[in-house]
């Protein structure tokens, strides 16, 4: 009652329009599913409104609400001024010739201010689209939209409502009254609805049902679009508007989740056409005249829509060509001025064409030129870092490079039949599109090397990896595309130390020498490549700086738009340059200005991936500019930037500056964009001069910790990831003195709280092991002054060495920032928090993984055929503590003779003779082990009468350790390197070997192979 009554208290200003006089001002804000018209007087009293589902047409929306405003106009009363907002403003501004059009994010804000001045937090959930915005002094400084799904909005509601046949005003009055909300998550409208129908199977109430999902779309604005980790963040001023909030049902769970009390606008749906009218009304001067089409005209509009492609240009744009009666027209779906039938204006620089130009400009030699033949170049992925040199090196050598068209849809299609997961982001989608086109070019040899390392470019970065995209998707192609054995087409797609300058003369002599060249002649090519590298590099620089002196002399505004070199390609970033050009801010790139960062360095992150370490110097170029702001570009899938757009993020806001992330994919719709953009440039202006800077005084969580000297007054908690396994490793580590906790019970409530303070956009891993730590932390189970956290770091290209930068981020958040971080790792990161790998920790740990792999392997194997159920676990758990004891001895007698003892043991066991389906498991290393994380794939398998088999986890430490070897051998790595991994390998595989013994004596089991013998493979 209180709630009901304390929001029934914040309506909005009234007049009545019957018998009104004087000047009105109209506000109109036609979204995506709706259409909502405000009209208020001098003073900011609502005369009237209209709100009306768009069924497809904003225009014939906007007509409907027009006519009826004009209905019920008195003769006094005159619009004497007009504003458009939201998705259509652009087209019914043309219609209907509004006086005004802004952004819906400026929009919103003015409404906001009107009903809470100084307000500090707005969040509009509207039909399809979440808008998030922080606010000082009225200046927008922080906004955020939902990328591309419309799980947790307006429509998302309605939809659920209606399928269980009731209205929108109806689920939510069951849900505000529901007494056990379902937990439903905050995944994706797919994923809602299969949980929505298991819970409808589960005979769980309708009341319940809508509750779970209104808590659903709070956690989705809170956790997935606005990321947020505190409430605190929110502020104490905050407005939650939009129809969605009109469901007292989700108001109610965002105040319960938040602990905040909030204002809702008894107008929450129209607060967009409200903003308007007050900006119509401010906008107004003494003197002016409306051009709004009047209500005689309105009878007579019409519009012939037409849809066209356009030709002007390689983009081929699909164009929406709008004639109206009065002759105007207005062309959409463009991506420049060509396509809207202008002519090309003088416009404000832009880096991404030079950069292009520049990077292409390269003329093949004629054929006759060429007595090496030709190569095919595909136009994808590093060949926009790489071409220049790539070009340089083959043409030196006479062979003729073939390029590949430029990407566009057509190129994209041909290679889709090809693509073996829809997971992979667009770039490398593309890839097949372009390996096809050379194919259809008649090329007989194919360039598309595997890049593991680009140059080192940046001092004090801690590596210089390529995504694992960019290493290793030529596997992919050439695992794929049929059509290069079918048509006799030669891949080259060797693994190559680009970083290395002398492995990689060997390594391409190698690769080459079928051409008839020389090792001397493969040298000079290099040199003469890395010189043409340098001067593309250097006249990219250049062409920043020539920038950067214009805008300082024009008094200009610029955006640096920042991504992945392929970002560069006009199909994957879809023409965005065009659209930031258009609004009159000029585009440089993060290359063309990184060299004048200077980043302090370390970073929180494992500063690892060449383009994010560019990223970073660029983001702290940016955030010492008035006149520049920071856009990324990310390709939906890509995991490294969801740790590099963090860091990033946090660099540009401590000096006030904002940061946007625009997500890409094979759509092509820029609408979403466009508002972005524009609220963008908004904030840019408004915040001339008044920067509100976010630098935090949050203390720094400790990076040097001797775990060794204290071992017995800590408790170390390490993350679950794989039960058999992880059991056993604490005994080795509890019996060399420490005090190490594996924290064993995992459930979804560690996932909610991990989804709380990890970027949603990272791996499911990170996401389930920092959850695991928080809760622990979380649980005053533990003292917090004697207690530490410790995580693994492989030192390879994926986001797992980031875990422990993502764990430092969530607990220095979350509070915990006086506990420090052990780092377990070989590839020497952390140095000063990195646990001691002792030789006999070593050892027994090498036991207990062992030991691990032979009971996981043996319980697999038998349990699906037991005849007494539950004898198989019995005889385990009983091993289990047989091995415990064992391994706290380190006796490698003991160790041998239990090896044999556990195969003879499982071998008596009695066990149906029947034949059933083996099910391998592979993936991601902790989802394949964790339970909680295949959500119980093992059970379920055995459940359903197959059985499951999975690879041992010693075989993910011999991969890496062989890493070594293949290093040296192709990528120019140590030789001792190569000599550590080698011993390390041959005496895993002395224990091993007394594992393998005892399986091949046993008349059930397979004994795995070693690490060479599956290297042959």
């Amino acid at each position: 009652k209180k709630f009901i009554e304390r929001h029934a208290g914040h309506p909005v200003k009234r007049t009545d329009l019957n018998g009104y006089s004087g000047p009105c001002y109209l506000g109109l804000d036609i979204g995506s599913t709706t259409g909502k018209a405000a009209l208020i007087d001098q003073d900011g009293g609502l005369l009237y409104s209209c709100y009306r589902n768009n069924e497809g047409s904003p225009l014939l929306s906007a007509m409907l609400m027009l006519k009826e405003i004009y209905s019920h106009l008195p003769k006094g009363a005159v619009i004497t001024y007009s504003a458009v907002t939201g998705y259509g403003e652009e087209l019914v501004r043309a219609a209907f010739s509004c006086d005004l059009g802004e952004v819906e994010t400026v929009a919103h804000c003015t409404a906001a201010e009107y009903f809470l001045p100084g307000v500090e937090m707005i969040l509009d959930i509207g039909g399809q689209d979440m808008k998030y915005m922080r606010v000082h002094d009225g200046v927008i400084n922080t906004v955020i939209l939902n990328e591309a799904c419309s799980s947790g909005c307006g429509s998302f509601i309605e939809t659920f409502a209606q399928s269980l046949g009731l209205t929108a005003q109806a689920f939510s009055l069951l849900g505000i009254q529901a007494k056990n909300p379902i937990d439903l998550g905050s995944r994706c409208t797919v994923f809602m609805n299969s949980k929505v129908k298991q819970a409808q199977k589960e005979a769980v109430s309708v009341g319940d049902i809508s509750a779970g999902l209104c808590y659903s779309v709070v956690k989705n604005a809170l956790y997935k679009v606005i990321m947020l980790k505190n409430p605190s963040e929110l502020g104490n001023k905050m407005i939650v508007q939009g129809g969605t909030f009109l469901n007292d049902a989700i108001l109610r769970s965002f105040e319960i989740i938040t602990g905040k009390e909030v204002i809702r606008p008894d107008i929450a749906g129209l607060m967009g056409a409200f903003g308007a009218a007050l900006l119509a009304k401010n906008a107004f001067k003494k003197g002016m005249q409306s051009s709004l089409i009047r209500a005689s005209q309105l009878e007579a509009f019409s519009v012939d829509t037409q849809i066209a492609r356009c030709k002007k240009c390689t983009n081929h744009c699909l164009l929406t060509v709008n004639l109206f009666n009065d002759g105007k027209k207005l062309i959409t779906g463009n991506r420049c001025e060509k396509g809207a039938g202008l002519d090309r204006q003088q416009t404000v620089p832009n880096i991404f064409e030079y950069k292009y130009k520049r990077l292409f400009q390269y003329q093949p030699l004629e054929a006759q030129n060429a007595p090496r033949g030709t190569i095919g170049i595909p136009r994808v992925m590093n060949m926009y870092e790489n071409y220049p040199f790539w070009f340089t090196f083959f043409t030196t050598l006479g062979i003729r490079v073939e390029l590949s068209p430029e990407s566009n849809r057509h190129i994209f299609e041909s290679g889709m039949d090809t693509i073996p997961s829809d997971t992979a982001c667009y770039p490398a989608k593309l890839v097949h599109g372009h390996i096809m086109a050379l194919i259809k070019q008649n090329a007989t040899h194919i360039f598309y090397p595997c890049i593991p390392k680009e140059r080192a470019e940046i001092n004090g970065a801690d590596n210089h990896f390529n995504c694992p995209m960019v290493i290793a998707y030529a596997e992919v192609i050439h695992a794929n595309i049929d059509a290069l054995r079918e048509n006799g087409v030669v891949l080259h797609h060797p693994f190559l130390p680009y970083d290395n300058k002398k492995a990689l003369a060997h390594r391409l002599f190698d690769e080459f020498k079928t051409f008839g060249i020389t090792i001397n002649e493969v040298k000079n090519a290099l040199r003469l490549a890395w010189a043409e590298d340098r001067r593309f590099k250097t006249d990219v620089q250049k062409a920043g700086e020539e920038v950067l002196l214009f805008l300082k002399k024009t008094g200009g505004r610029g955006v640096v738009l920042s991504g992945r070199p392929y970002h560069l390609d006009r199909e994957i970033n879809h023409g965005i340059t065009n659209v930031i050009t258009s609004m009159g801010l000029a585009v440089l790139t993060e290359d063309s200005v990184s060299h004048l960062g200077h980043v302090e360095r370390p970073l929180r992150v494992l500063d690892q991936w060449m383009y994010h370490s560019r990223l970073y110097e660029a983001a702290d170029f940016v955030s010492r500019q008035d006149n520049l702001e920071l856009v990324l570009l990310n390709s939906f899938g890509c995991g490294p930037d969801s740790v590099a757009a963090e860091q990033a993020k946090e660099i540009v806001n401590q000096k006030g500056k904002t940061f946007t992330v625009i997500k890409m994919d094979e759509a092509s719709n820029l609408g979403a964009v466009k508002i972005r953009l524009r609220s963008l440039k908004a904030a840019m202006e408004a915040q001339k001069g008044n920067r509100v800077c976010q630098t935090t005084h949050e203390p720094i969580l400790k990076n040097s910790f001797l775990i060794k000297e204290v071992r017995n007054q800590y408790t170390i908690l390490a993350p679950q990831m794989a039960p058999i396994h992880f059991a056993l490793f604490q005994e080795a580590v509890c019996s060399e003195g420490y005090r190490l906790e594996v924290l064993s019970h995992v459930d979804k409530k560690d996932i909610e709280i991990g989804l709380k303070y990890v970027n949603n956009d990272s791996c499911y891993p990170s996401i389930i092991v920092i959850g695991q730590i928080l809760r622990a932390l979380q649980s005053g189970k533990y003292d917090l002054a004697h207690t530490a956290v410790i995580m693994s770091q492989t030192g390879g290209p994926c986001r797992a060495s980031n875990y422990l930068a993502l764990l430092k981020k969530a607990l220095r958040t979350a509070g915990f920032h006086k506990v420090p971080i052990l780092s377990l790792n070989i590839a020497r990161l952390e140095r000063g928090s990195s646990f001691p790998l002792t030789l006999p920790l070593l050892k027994k740990s090498i036991m207990a993984i062992l030991y691990g792999d032979m009971l996981m392997k043996i319980l697999f194997h038998i349990r699906p055929y037991e005849i007494n159920t539950g004898s198989t676990n019995q005889l385990f758990a009983e091993w289990m503590t047989r091995c415990k004891a064992n391994i706290r001895q380190g006796n490698d007698v003991v160790f041998r003779e239990n090896m044999h003892e556990i195969v003879r043991d499982f071998e008596n066991i009695p066990i149906r003779d029947e034949k059933k389906a083996r099910v391998g498991l592979v993936g991601e290393i902790l989802v394949k082990y964790h339970p909680v994380a295949n959500n119980n794939l093992v059970d379920f398998i055995e459940d359903m009468g197959a059985e499951m088999v999975v690879p041992g986890l010693m075989d993910f430490f011999l991969y890496c350790a062989y890493g070594g070897e293949s290093d040296n051998r192709f990528l120019g790595g140590s030789k001792m390197r190569r000599v550590i991994s080698h011993a390390f390998i041959l005496y895993v595989e002395r224990y091993r070997k007394m594992m393998r013994t005892a399986l091949e004596n046993s008349r059930r089991f397979t004994a795995p192979a070693t690490i060479f013998e599956m290297a042959k493979l």
